[in-house]
Parts: C-alpha cells; structure tokens; sequence
C-alpha cells in the first residue's frame, strides 16, 4: 500500500513517528510532505524521518493570510500528489492533505482533539473519507459527523504514541539538577481560536523567571516568541535556540506549563504535574482530564507549586499504537 502522511505543526511529528515505524514494518511505502511552520522541520530532522516541503508555510494570524497559504498549498500538494498512485492519505489537522485528497480521488483520514477549531474541522472533516477523534470529546460537539465517517479512540491520543517511549538521559544539557525544572509551552498565538492573547502566561513567566531556585525551559512556537520573551531577560528562564526532545525534557521535569493543549497530553501521559493556563475555550479532552485532576487548571502564577517531584517515571497509561494506526488505515477498506 502506498500511504501519504502530511505533517504541518509541530506536534504532529511525535504523533505520527510510531505509526511511520509500524507502517514500513508492514512493508507499505510511505511518503511524508510537510510545511515550513514552527519547529516542525527541525523535529522531523531530528527524529530522521524523511520528508518533503510542499507549498507555502503557514499564513500567520489573519484570515486573510490563511487563506492564501491555504489556496497556495492547495494547488502544491495537487501537483506534487498527482500520479503517485497514493491507496490512503493520512493527517492529524492538515484539511489541506482532506482537500487535495478528496479532489485526486484518494481515501483519506484526518484526526483532531480539540473540536472548536470550526473553520479547519469544516474543511477538513467534509473532505476526508474518515474522521479520528477521542471518545473524551461529547457527541453533541461532533453532531455533524455521524458514523460510518467518524470513528473514536479511548485515551489520550499521547497514550498511543509514546506507548513505547523511553526518555533520553539528557535532552537539554547545563540544567541545574538542583533547582525544580519547569517546561513552559507558550500560547498557540498565531491560531485563529486563540486570537485574544493570554495575559497570565506573561504573569506566569515572570513569576518563574524570578525565582532563583527555578529553572524554567520555554519552549517557544516561533523566533518572534522566542525573541519576544528573551528580551524580558528573565534570569531564570531558558530558551533553547533549536527544536530539541521535548519529551524527554518533560519526562525530566517537575512540573509543566503550558498554554496550549499537547504539551499538557504528553505530561499527562508521561505522570508528570501539569497546569494549563490555556485562554481559548477548553475542549473536551482537557475537561475530562481537569475533571479526573489529571490537569490543574491555573488562574493566579501563586496557585504554582515550585518543588522537586521524587525522581523516577510517574504513573503512565499505555495503548497499542496498533488500535490507532487501524482506525487510520481504514479508509482505504
């Protein structure tokens, strides 16, 4: 079987890197696009998954600029696709990879967690022949997707794809093993459902970037975030120049931060404490884990508890990457 995958965020990279070793051990060919948007070519680098760059990166935070990075790659990925002979397409979030799918004749799955980002489920979820999603998100939400199309997994899907994960001894070398290590992921800024800013994340990183027994890794989405918050030169921050095993450093870590939505999944999954300071509308994966205390939801940066968790792997829950790559795969049956 000849499987198209076309990864275009950052954290589609760990997503799909299990389900790229499983797919070649079946012995099908596998061929990876992306784009140029956050660090998304820097982890595909890094975890040495081949790949090629179709169309324009992504079109920033208007509409405007969307769409035209959306008609743009629309047409690269048609042309870049046509005569492949591709069996299935697959992506968690590129509707572009539905779209140009859906107009080639390909069968195709798309796969989201989090259900209010309208604009893109209304692309994308139209064109794909099939819809991957969490059961955590209420039916209701999804009342215009309806079986065969829309298909559900238990759990995380974090749980699936570091499943076998083990960390690294080492993922940020020169941290201070004395001090509480935080991760800070910043806000999705340039998302078209987080278009309103997020006052306590920069209240959160002054708090840590004071506090000389912290060490806080701020894990940037773009250089102008990463430029902006340098430029607060808070001593107790660290920005890493380049995309680096944010597992792993999470893995390490006592405590996450994060203002968006798979940095928390992926310390849930790895037993690491974790707060969301997230400023869109919680969906419903992160409402099920706040209600289980698996999130903690933070409203003021006192309601932070800097102190060093006993060192060892926290409690996780592991799902066969298996049951995943089969929902995938099955619009090409």
């Amino acid at each position: 079987m000849r499987v198209w995958i076309d990864i275009t965020n950052s954290p589609h990279v760990p997503f799909f890197r299990p389900l790229l070793g499983l797919l070649e051990a079946r012995g099908h060919e596998v061929t990876v696009t992306s784009r140029d948007y956050a660090q998304t070519l820097q982890l595909l680098q890094l975890h040495s998954i081949p790949h090629q760059v179709v169309g324009p990166g992504h079109g920033g935070a208007g509409r405007l600029g969307k769409a035209r990075a959306l008609a743009g790659r629309l047409v690269a990925l048609r042309r870049f696709a046509r005569g492949r002979g591709f069996d299935v397409a697959l992506a968690h979030g590129s509707h572009e990879l539905a779209l140009t799918a859906r107009s080639l004749g390909i069968p195709s799955t798309t796969a989201f967690d989090y259900e209010y980002a309208w604009l893109q489920h209304q692309l994308g979820c139209r064109a794909a022949t099939k819809v991957v999603v969490p059961e955590a998100i209420p039916p209701e939400r999804l009342a215009r997707l309806r079986a065969p199309k829309l298909l559900r997994y238990p759990g995380l899907k974090e749980e699936y794809y570091l499943a076998d994960f083990v960390p690294g001894p080492e993922p940020l070398p020169g941290l201070d093993p004395e001090r509480v290590l935080a991760v800070v992921r910043t806000p999705p800024e340039v998302s078209l459902y987080h278009r309103h800013g997020n006052p306590l994340f920069t209240r959160v990183l002054e708090r840590l970037g004071r506090d000389e027994a912290v060490q806080a890794v701020v894990l940037t989405r773009t250089q102008e975030q990463r430029a902006a918050i340098a430029a607060l030169a808070l001593p107790s921050l660290v920005l890493p120049e380049r995309a680096i095993d944010a597992q792993s450093l999470i893995a390490h870590a006592d405590l996450v931060i994060s203002a968006g939505g798979t940095m928390n999944r992926e310390a849930v999954a790895l037993g690491v404490p974790v707060y969301t300071t997230f400023g869109g509308r919680l969906g419903g994966v992160d409402e099920w884990l706040i209600r289980e205390g698996r999130l903690l939801p933070l409203t003021h940066p006192a309601g932070l508890e800097l102190r060093q968790r006993e060192r060892g792997p926290g409690e996780r829950t592991r799902r066969d990457p298996e049951f995943l790559l089969e929902l995938l795969l099955s619009a090409g049956d």
